[in-house]
């Protein structure tokens, strides 16, 4: 059974930092420096996390509240890669199985990393995949589902990052996250946005695969036309569920949507200010933040991951 969505409170948000402070990292917080003129931008590097993304937060407090019944099943979750490893992770500590529904377009690294952290790889399209995300069911796999973004658990262990940007910049004025199944924005926001109301959150989309964007156009949830698929893998979903929508309205202020060479020179930054590497979504909210359409700041941009071939980041940065 499908639970009800309902909101994420900070005492949520909470006991989900103390369920997963052994294993998650507190990530640092940097500042971007542009010179005088530009935005005051803060990155928020999720891509150093144990797995390279900020799912392992979600994962990590899912995996600790299942029961004994549940973990004596194995789990079992979709993903293009990132969710896939959170989950394998959080599941190899807890000595359980898990099997992972990936999306066949996921890149290698991916794939290879979720595998060697003992997962159990089923590869089907990416219409399949988002079919079993939207029923929370995969004919053949009886294992307990941990959904990769719609779930209460999952999303208040996202939130455990916005106590800590709370805590790192207290001024904070807006916040942008990329938007995939809506999951991040949703725990950061929540989070955020209990410490300090009045903070801004938006949304980061590619503009080959933005629905968000297009649902707010729409007045509710819709499916992106046009739908084309990117090096942006991690974000930028064919559609928005009506559960992910109800979720997110209340806590997101608006999107932005960036060109694909936009967010190209997104990871170049990255990688020439920090010196760490971003994938395609990770780079989604700075190149958002450097279109201007997100004000002066203080801007925390969450990098939301560094999962991708080093081969396809030289060609896609150079």
């Amino acid at each position: 059974m499908i639970s009800p969505v309902r909101p994420i409170s900070l005492g949520d948000v909470e006991e989900a930092r103390a369920r997963i402070s052994g294993t998650v990292l507190r990530t640092p917080l940097v500042r971007l420096e542009l010179g005088s003129g530009a935005p005051e931008i803060w990155l928020k590097l999720e891509n150093l996390q144990p797995t390279n993304a900020y799912k392992i937060r979600g994962a990590t407090n899912a995996v600790a509240q299942l029961t004994d019944s549940e973990r004596s099943r194995g789990v079992w979750t979709i993903s293009a890669g990132n969710a896939g490893q959170g989950v394998a992770y959080a599941a190899r500590k807890a000595g359980i199985p898990c099997s992972v529904v990936a999306i066949e377009t996921a890149p290698q690294t991916k794939l290879d990393r979720m595998r060697a952290l003992g997962a159990t790889i089923v590869p089907v399209s990416y219409e399949q995949a988002w079919k079993a995300a939207e029923a929370h069911a995969f004919d053949g796999l009886e294992s307990t589902f941990i959904h990769p973004f719609d779930s209460h658990n999952f999303i208040a262990g996202h939130g455990t990052m916005g106590l800590e940007i709370g805590e790192q910049l207290p001024h904070v004025q807006t916040l942008i996250t990329a938007i995939g199944g809506g999951g991040l924005i949703t725990g950061v926001g929540s989070a955020v946005k209990a410490l300090r109301p009045n903070v801004k959150v938006l949304g980061a989309e590619p503009e080959t695969a933005s629905p968000y964007a297009y649902s707010l156009s729409q007045g509710g949830p819709s499916k992106f036309p046009g739908w084309q698929a990117s090096f942006v893998d991690g974000a930028g979903g064919q559609s928005v569920t009506e559960r992910m929508w109800e979720r997110m309205q209340p806590i997101v202020d608006g999107a932005i949507t960036v060109t694909l060479d936009q967010t190209k020179e997104a990871m170049r930054l990255i990688a020439e200010k920090t010196r760490t590497i971003s994938e395609g979504a990770g780079a989604l909210a700075l190149a958002a933040a450097l279109t201007g359409q997100a004000g002066e700041g203080p801007i925390v941009c969450v990098v939301s991951g560094g999962n991708i071939d080093l081969a396809k980041f030289s060609e896609l940065v150079a």
